[in-house]
């Protein structure tokens, strides 16, 4: 794993703000019940890069940058982007 920049991680906060509602798009984590197309609402981005997520199936798991693949709601402002 690869270890972000502190312009990736300001961005990424910048991008995802506590409280932004993103979608999944896809995420290989074989021991999670979320599945592409799950949404869920922003906590916090942390140093590496996460973008920690309260998601509606009641999970509460990290983005993970250069991984994970997450992108806004489409009620949210026109910025899109991955955890990547």
């Amino acid at each position: 794993m690869r270890f972000p920049t502190r312009e990736t991680v300001e961005m990424l906060r910048r991008q995802y703000p506590a409280g932004t509602l993103v979608i999944l798009e896809k995420m290989d984590d074989p021991h999670t019940r979320l599945h592409p197309g799950d949404h869920g609402r922003v906590i916090f981005v942390d140093d590496a890069a996460g973008v920690h997520v309260a998601w509606s199936n009641g999970e509460t798991l990290a983005a993970i940058w250069g991984e994970d693949v997450i992108r806004k709601a489409p009620d949210q402002p026109t910025d899109e982007g991955a955890a990547e």
